[in-house]
């Protein structure tokens, strides 16, 4: 329950805040937000299940509010607080300015921290040995990398850097861009660069963990944050049940957690790389005569033998059966494979994993010899990555098969093939989950401390149902809702809809698109149009500007930052100003003021199920009784829609036009409840 203390810690934080900005609003929705995160942390809901999902509108200020209810009950109960985010402007902001703030004018004595995968880390054995012997080179280096001498100055003004305590050691804090080319010598792997070795124990990666362990609260993305709980948990950050995690943004986190626990492998790529992985294993007894060494070796070369001759007799198989394949994709309806390559693929996989096993035999070999002095530190180092990337790949190659082969109660697998857009004639396996709300029941609901669910849209069709079914939370009773709307007053803008001829299913709205628009771009104003695709957003700004004076910024024929740049300067300058853009365009742009006054969106943002798994998807609803297109497709474009209309108020005092040139909204018989789902924008309806 909530205490006493938590009650008056909280009064407590939110007056030093208040006290801290004069023009501080009080704001009674993001107060509510408050209180019903410190009671469901505090379990007053529910002892054993403390989560709840909250919808908190543009302005809402759900941040603070986290930060005002989540800080002090996640210290008081000994617990870490995790913010994990979809995207790194978000990080960004909570790192560099919400939480310093925050610690500043909260009077709460706390730690922070922004947690990195290890691949952002670079190795100060691997960076020492090459900056400091050079009669070392080719021992130290990747086997078919050797650095050149530009390539060594760079490493070595890294490692003065760090030495001199001027660098952390990860790529992020280097002033200039490392390449790729040179990182990959220096960076962090989980097999060579373990704490288990003694060498290793103060670079930078386990330097970056140990301080976690002082940090109160952690700074995560949604897809380190799988990383860990695919892992059991308390790998990478604490465990799940020593945490009060907040998922900022997280509609983001039923696709994210879709498509990490997918995985794909080509057959001739996996050819080529085997048969790479087969000559350094066969260098690598000659290097070290061992038989230690020498009989998973053997037994692997064995295992690489086989499932080369598996991949020779799939890839035949595939180029026999192209006629199958369309729009170069194949998809196994019902997750079930033709009965040749069932056969195949059940092969492939009792060999990838002995190809595992044998692997990891290896890496243990080499890590023992290494501890007991057998192998010289430079030696192992190179020995122990490249096999530890081998034993990667070769993971990868068994999780697929695996996968394919795999028969679920219920909800299926998606499963395809897919041709090569790298490499002529070559077929790409894939398979992925088609729902991820029992994989995060297991993961993340059943283990976890506590959760807040929060972002601006988890609501679809006016209620939480859509998200709770994709998260797994539909049929918890005890996980709190609460949606907030946002507090600006959206009678300042208006919900404008044409009657247009066509509607955007119909032949010929793109033209009508290319006449009609002229006409609804205020001059001297600030105008963003959303398109649903690239094409007909091309197509449209082609015909306006053959057809007018009008300049346009159109989406990719410039970077994004000079774009809006130079949206902004005509804004300044008292100029009429139009950014074409598509999705990637509603969701995250922040336009407040003049610099957005007149709002367009072409149509409802409805995705047709094209990938594998969006088709695989609709087929199970279907095959279940369902309607795909108004369990799935309608229930995405109402978010997408609220998403896209949310461009135009961003503060307060921000007002303007909405113009949806789509009927459908009231012509079909889902049209009600998308528009009836929006804010209450001053409507204004042609008929």
């Amino acid at each position: 329950m909530l205490s006493d203390k938590s009650k008056k810690a909280i009064r407590d934080v939110y007056q030093n805040i208040r006290d801290s900005l004069p023009d501080f609003a009080v704001r009674r929705s993001q107060n509510i937000l408050v209180a019903e995160m410190a009671k469901t942390l505090a379990g007053n809901f529910d002892k054993n299940r403390r989560l709840i999902i909250a919808e908190a509108g543009t302005g809402t200020g759900k941040s603070l509010a986290y930060l005002i209810a989540g800080i002090p009950l996640a210290t008081e109960a000994k617990q870490k607080l995790v913010i994990s985010t979809a995207t790194v402007a978000l990080q960004e902001q909570l790192i560099q300015k919400e939480l310093p703030f925050f610690r500043r004018q909260s009077g709460l004595k706390f730690e922070f921290a922004l947690v990195k995968g290890r691949q952002r880390y670079c190795c100060e054995q691997k960076l020492a040995m090459l900056a400091q012997a050079d009669d070392q080179i080719e021992l130290l280096a990747d086997l078919t990398t050797i650095p050149k001498k530009r390539d060594l100055q760079l490493i070595k003004r890294l490692f003065t850097a760090y030495a001199a305590g001027k660098w952390q050691g990860d790529i992020d804090s280097w002033p200039t861009q490392i390449p790729n080319e040179i990182w990959q010598m220096i960076v962090s792997d989980r097999h060579s660069c373990s704490k288990s070795f003694s060498a290793h124990r103060n670079c930078p990666f386990h330097k970056a963990r140990e301080a976690l362990d002082q940090c109160d609260v952690l700074i995560v993305n949604h897809a380190l944050l799988l990383a860990d709980l695919e892992l059991g948990g308390g790998i990478i950050l604490p465990k799940p049940e020593d945490c009060y995690y907040v998922i900022d943004e997280a509609h983001h986190l039923p696709r994210i957690t879709r498509d990490f626990s997918s995985a794909h492998a080509s057959v001739l790529g996996a050819k080529a790389w085997l048969q790479t992985m087969a000559v350094s294993m066969r260098q690598l007894t000659q290097t070290i005569a061992s038989s230690d060494i020498s009989d998973p070796v053997t037994k692997l070369l064995g295992s690489i033998n086989s499932i080369n001759k598996e991949l020779t007799q799939i890839h035949s198989l595939m180029s026999a059966n192209d006629a199958q394949f369309s729009d170069d994709s194949w998809r196994f309806a019902d997750g079930q494979l033709p009965e040749a390559l069932a056969e195949l693929a059940a092969n492939m996989n009792h060999e990838t994993k002995r190809g595992v096993s044998q692997t990891a035999k290896i890496v243990d070999v080499l890590a023992e010899q290494l501890k007991q002095d057998q192998l010289p530190q430079a030696k192992a180092n190179k020995l122990i990555s490249e096999v530890g990337f081998y034993l990667q790949r070769i993971e990868n190659l068994h999780q697929v098969w695996n996968m394919l082969i795999k028969e679920t109660k219920g909800t299926p697998l998606a499963k395809w093939v897919e041709k090569s857009s790298n490499r002529q004639d070559d077929h790409i396996f894939a398979a992925s989950l088609i729902d991820v709300d029992s994989k995060l029941e297991h993961m993340l609901w059943s283990q976890c401390g506590a959760a807040i669910l929060t972002s601006a849209t988890l609501t679809s069709l006016g209620n939480f149902d859509y998200f709770r079914r994709q998260v797994g939370l539909f049929n918890d009773e005890s996980t709190q809702h609460l949606q907030l709307n946002s507090p600006f007053e959206f009678e300042q803008a208006e919900l404008y809809i044409p009657n247009l001829a066509l509607a955007p299913n119909e032949q010929g709205f793109t033209e009508l698109l290319g006449e009609k628009l002229p006409s609804l771009l205020p001059d001297k104003k600030a105008s963003l149009v959303l398109f649903s695709s690239y094409r007909q957003m091309n197509q449209v700004a082609e015909i306006i500007r053959s057809t007018t004076k009008l300049e346009l910024l159109v989406q990719k024929e410039s970077s994004r930052t000079e774009q809006l740049q130079k949206h902004s300067d005509n804004v300044k300058a008292n100029k009429t100003s139009i950014l074409f853009g598509t999705s990637s365009l509603s969701e995250g742009l922040d336009l407040p003021g003049d610099l957005l006054t007149n709002l367009i969106i072409t149509k409802i943002p409805f995705s047709v199920p094209t990938s594998p798994v969006e088709e695989a998807q609709s087929e199970w609803i279907t095959k279940s009784g369902g309607n795909p297109f108004m369990q799935v497709s309608v229930p995405e474009a109402s978010k997408k829609l609220i998403q896209s209309c949310g461009r135009l108020l961003r503060k307060e005092k921000d007002s303007g036009r909405i113009t949806l040139l789509d009927r459908r909204v009231i012509s079909k018989r889902y049209g009600p409840a998308l528009l009836n789902s929006l804010p209450p924008y001053k409507r204004n309806i042609e008929f």
